[in-house]
């Protein structure tokens, strides 16, 4: 998964990616919220494979800033004899990010062949500044041939097993667009895996369909 990480005096702006590719009610969702040590203004971020945001001990972000791992891929087959039929279809990933990039070595993503880890972390020294994270999704996914399938067909859940802190960062949809997913505060690391799933809610022309959705964390 991609994490790019770009300052400027006026504004802070983290960006990854995460490839998709086509072929509910739920019980209380759980994520972890941690302390990150002040220091000067930093935004770690990371969908999926990352690099570790501390050296020296975790909570810090004292690691390197800059890009690091691939754009992760989810992806799902639908069986011919199941298309269109309106069921949820789970989808896998290829991402292999199953610890904690906070950097304590908690177990976050235990499976992550079928879920994807999305952490986010705002680090300052003084101030009450928030930082937020969205995710931005074309209108649609497309084939070679043009056809298409609309982005709100591919929601996610979350989890973070052990953790009694609810939705910090939320289940959904993807909704053809930018939306928001969370506040965090300064000095401050949320944490948690998605599992992503197709809504398979009609029958659609044969061929591999992919779109590309982007997560930002940004604070003024």
């Amino acid at each position: 998964m991609q994490r790019t990480i770009r300052s400027s005096t006026a504004r802070l702006a983290a960006q990854a990616c995460l490839a998709l590719l086509c072929m509910s009610e739920m019980a209380v969702a759980h994520a972890w919220s941690l302390t990150v040590a002040a220091g000067s203004r930093r935004l770690f971020l990371h969908v999926g494979n990352g690099a570790v945001s501390s050296t020296g001990g975790s909570g810090l972000f004292n690691g390197t800033a800059g890009t690091s791992g691939a754009i992760n891929l989810v992806q799902v087959t639908v069986p011919v004899a199941q298309l269109g039929n309106g069921t949820d279809l789970a989808m896998t990933s290829n991402s292999t990010q199953s610890t904690s990039l906070y950097g304590d070595a908690n177990s976050t993503c235990p499976t992550p062949a079928s879920q994807v880890m999305v952490g986010a972390g705002y680090r300052r020294n003084n101030g009450s500044a928030n930082a937020t994270l969205s995710v931005s999704s074309p209108a649609n996914l497309t084939n070679a041939n043009g056809d298409t399938i609309p982005f709100t067909e591919i929601s996610w859940t979350v989890s973070a097993p052990g953790s009694g802190v609810p939705n910090v960062i939320p289940a959904g949809t993807f909704n053809g667009g930018m939306q928001t997913l969370a506040t965090v505060p300064g000095n401050t690391y949320v944490e948690n895996c998605h599992t992503f799933s197709y809504g398979n809610n009609a029958v659609r022309a044969a061929g591999t369909y992919d779109g590309r959705v982007t997560y930002t964390l940004s604070a003024p």
